[in-house]
C-alpha cells in the first residue's frame, strides 16, 4: 500500500507519548500492598488495559477491598502529585504527522478525566480527532471495541491504520481489530505470541515514533524514518 493511502494514526498514552509509568506502578503498588499476596510488576502491567476501578476487582483477595485500595490510590496521587512528561520528540512527530495529512487519535485506558488533563496540560488536544478512554465503553483493552469506535469516528479503515503502544493488550486488541499495530517493548520482553502479532517491535517510544513516520511517508530532521 502507498504511503498515500494510509489514513490514521493511533497512539496508546501511557508509556507511549507520556512518560508516566514509574509514577502509576508506584501508586498501583501503594494503593494494593494491604491486598495484594505478590507485588505489581511491569509484566502485569503489560496485561492492564482500563482504569483502576475495573482494574482492582481482579487483583485483590477479597472484592470488598476495592474501595479501600482505591482510597490509598487517591491518596498517594494527592500526597504525589504527578505531572506527567511527554517522552523526548513527541510533539514535533505529532506536528509533523498532523502536517503530512494524517488523522490522530488516542486510544487510552485511562479515564477521560485524566487522560484530557494531560491533554491539555501539554497542549495536544488541537491534534488529535478523535480520543476514546477506557470508561467511554464498558469493556477494555484488549477487547477492540475502543479501537473500532476510533476507526469509526475516524472514518478510517483498519489495514490503512497504524497503532502504537507499549502492552501486550494493545498488540492483541490491534490483532483482533486488524489493524497493523507497533510494540513499544522496553526492557520487558513480551510473550511470543504476543510479538508473533505485533506488525512491528521496537524497543523506545522514540523508535515507534520513526515507524509512524515512515508509515504515514512524513519526514521530520532530526528524528529521521527507520
Amino acid at each position: 500500500m502507498s504511503s498515500s493511502g494510509r489514513q490514521a494514526v493511533v497512539f496508546d498514552l501511557d508509556g507511549t507519548l507520556v512518560d508516566s509509568l514509574p509514577h502509576v506502578l508506584a501508586a498501583f503498588t501503594h494503593a494494593l500492598a494491604p491486598y495484594m499476596d505478590r507485588p505489581i510488576t511491569l509484566e502485569m502491567f503489560a496485561q492492564f488495559g482500563g482504569p483502576p476501578w475495573r482494574l482492582f476487582p481482579q487483583l485483590v483477595r477479597d472484592r470488598r477491598e476495592v474501595a479501600g485500595a482505591m482510597e490509598r490510590l487517591c491518596d498517594y496521587n494527592a500526597r504525589h502529585g504527578h505531572r506527567p512528561n511527554l517522552f523526548a520528540g513527541v510533539r514535533p512527530v505529532l506536528e509533523t504527522l498532523h502536517a503530512h495529512g494524517a488523522q490522530l487519535a488516542i486510544w487510552t485506558g485511562r479515564d477521560r478525566a485524566s487522560a484530557q488533563s494531560i491533554l491539555r496540560l501539554h497542549r495536544l488536544e488541537p491534534l488529535f480527532a478523535a480520543v476514546v478512554c477506557g470508561d467511554d465503553l464498558p469493556s477494555h483493552k484488549p477487547d477492540p471495541a475502543g479501537l473500532r469506535l476510533v476507526l469509526e469516528r475516524l472514518g478510517a479503515e483498519p489495514d490503512q491504520t497504524l497503532y502504537l503502544g507499549d502492552a501486550d493488550v494493545d498488540v492483541l486488541a490491534g490483532h483482533a481489530c486488524g489493524v497493523p499495530t507497533v510494540l513499544i517493548g522496553g526492557a520487558r520482553q513480551a510473550a511470543d505470541d504476543v510479538r508473533r502479532k505485533a506488525w512491528r517491535e521496537v524497543a523506545r517510544p522514540e523508535d515507534g515514533y520513526r515507524v509512524a513516520l515512515e508509515w504515514a511517508g512524513a519526514v521530520l530532521p532530526g528524528l529521521s524514518a527507520c
